[in-house]
């Protein structure tokens, strides 16, 4: 059953404090830190850089905006990766955040809806596989690289950074991570993993991608509900997805409930 706005408006706070304003840090060598009203992490090689929360109003914002862009021009003097992202939500102020980081060289990316379902519910679907696909759970860096195969396909572009964040997971903190991939015998032709965070009320989805030819069978139903069962396992209450105009329709027909509204501004060096 989908969530009415008033629990909506308390999973968002929720999800607001444990997931950004105490964020903590998506890997081993990530360092999640609160300068000000600002909340950013920072992690070498090809990690995600970048502002995860943030209180601001309209006599603070270009100042914070530019202290995060000095921050994360000299970790890439240091050596750091040259690119970072404020990830800015649609209740984030002050209302014109937005225009304020376009002003200061930040691009925006395609905006995401932020959506969250309730892990119970979830886990209870009863989704078969469609006929000839299999589950696989990956574990190595083979099935990372199948992975990235399906993403190719189903998303037309390299993923470098997620392959890197994937290996160092797997490596540094397995339990931390769920990676499956939806198998037609041998060919992967779907995947997707979860992440979660100890002591966090929320499990992230992310990286649902299927093979253009393999859509509309199923599978996607079919990795939700198996990560579903998984965060349930690990009493985890709720998941969490940052949806495309594609998965969105889908995800809102299982249950899942929107909370609002997320961009990716990126800065590149």
């Amino acid at each position: 059953m989908t969530m009415d706005q008033d629990e909506l408006l308390k999973v968002r706070d929720r999800y607001d404090a444990e997931m950004r304003r105490d964020a903590v840090p998506d890997a081993a060598n990530a360092r999640v830190e609160r300068v000000g009203a600002v909340v950013r992490q920072t992690v070498p090689g090809l990690g995600w850089n970048g502002v995860l929360w943030s209180d601001l109003d309209a006599d603070t914002a270009d100042a914070e905006i530019a202290a995060q862009v000095a921050h994360f021009r000299a970790h890439a003097d240091a050596g750091g990766d040259g690119e970072f992202e404020w990830k800015l939500y649609s209740h984030d102020r002050p209302a014109d955040l937005g225009d304020r980081l376009r002003a200061a060289g930040f691009v925006p990316e395609p905006p995401e809806t932020l959506l969250v379902g309730r892990t119970g519910d979830l886990a209870a679907l009863s989704v078969e596989p469609p006929e000839g696909i299999t589950l696989r759970v990956v574990t190595d860096e083979a099935g990372v690289d199948l992975m990235m195969e399906v993403h190719r396909r189903a998303f037309g572009r390299e993923r470098p950074r997620i392959r890197e964040q994937m290996l160092n997971l797997l490596r540094d903190e397995p339990d931390t991570i769920e990676a499956v991939l939806a198998m037609a015998g041998e060919v992967p032709v779907s995947a997707a993993r979860m992440e979660m965070r100890p002591g966090c009320s929320f499990a992230g989805l992310w990286g649902g991608g299927t093979d253009p030819q393999w859509r509309g069978r199923g599978i996607y139903r079919l990795l939700v509900a198996h990560r579903a069962r998984v965060a349930a396992a690990r009493g985890i209450p709720y998941l969490q997805v940052d949806a495309s105009d594609d998965s969105r329709p889908i995800l809102e027909r299982l249950g899942f409930g929107v909370l609002g509204v997320t961009t990716p501004y990126l800065r590149r060096r």
